[in-house]
């Protein structure tokens, strides 16, 4: 599923292309039908994103914050928004699923796509089992396949940030969190990597490569991990996720060490090739339903206790 990167991505977008519109919104499948309706024809007024969470905020004019109504949306494995729209609706064409490879980026309009003029522009047919459309002036949001697409109060929206673990991407977030979430539990590092409530956002990839760039093995149980070594490993979560809303792509190899052009990560689905650094080859394994990485070299297997 996209990763924290591409849903902050995803609130910028919509904070770019579509605040303060009055906005259109149906369920062109049916599914979304009533929530649609408590938001149609309110003006969007909020975007907000944490973890894998994000949040639009629909208003009438004059409505107090209490009031607001916020649009949920957790894509899940499949889920995905397309955009598309005139020349002064500045979007990428896809973000969500499919996405290319296994490479977390978002889809770009094709090569020859050209946006037409706004009196040009025709609000394109649904394509697919669109969930829910935005339309706006100069151009239109689609969402389909999300795992959670619901209509929340502000009351239930500060109950979904309560459950969730600290993001690296947000202004508040707590690294002291994020430390003592993981050093008061038993269970391997790279299990409570992927636990939203430790910490919200990280995914398969950047749990394999933090790990790496940390040189610390997937199994090593978090109460044993110093609190200065996760300190740092959430600096680089930082530094990486940031690097990925600016870019649309994950990128955690260093130029020095990037043998090809493709090399955009030390461990994720390297197995069986050799480490970027020290020539090892790179160990996969399941863990906890997930496939993981790591140079057996760089990332010590501990013992059964540490």
């Amino acid at each position: 599923m996209p990763e924290g990167h591409s849903i902050h991505r995803l609130a910028l977008a919509f904070e770019e292309l579509l605040h303060g519109e009055r906005l259109e919104v149906t369920s062109p499948q049916g599914r979304f039908a009533a929530g649609a309706e408590l938001l149609d024809g309110r003006r969007l007024v909020a975007t907000d994103a944490h973890g894998k969470h994000l949040f639009l905020g629909f208003a009438q004019d004059g409505e107090e914050t209490e009031h607001v109504r916020w649009l949920r949306v957790h894509l899940g494995l499949y889920g995905s928004w397309t955009f598309s729209g005139d020349t002064t609706f500045h979007a990428p064409h896809a973000i969500g699923a499919p996405r290319r490879r296994v490479a977390e980026e978002e889809t770009p309009l094709p090569d020859d796509g050209q946006a037409p003029s706004p009196a040009e522009w025709t609000v394109p047919e649904p394509r697919g089992a669109v969930r829910v459309r935005l339309l706006g002036e100069h151009g239109v949001a689609d969402l389909t396949g999300p795992t959670a697409c619901e209509v929340v109060t502000p009351q239930e929206k500060d109950a979904v940030h309560a459950r969730l673990g600290p993001d690296p991407l947000r202004a508040d977030g707590d690294v002291g969190q994020f430390v003592a979430n993981v050093r008061r539990r038993a269970r391997p590092v790279g299990e409570l990597l992927m636990d939203q409530s430790i910490v919200a956002g990280v995914g398969n990839i950047y749990r394999a490569e933090a790990l790496y760039r940390a040189r610390l093995h997937p199994r090593k149980l978090g109460r044993t991990v110093a609190a200065p070594r996760l300190r740092e490993m959430w600096a680089d979560l930082v530094t990486l996720m940031s690097d990925g809303v600016a870019t649309g792509r994950i990128v955690t190899t260093e130029p020095g060490d990037r043998q090809q052009d493709e090399d955009r990560w030390y461990v994720y689905h390297r197995e069986g090739r050799p480490c970027l650094r020290c020539g090892s080859t790179v160990a996969e394994d399941e863990m906890a339903g997930r496939r993981v990485f790591w140079c057996p070299r760089e990332q010590r297997r501990p013992s059964a206790t540490a």
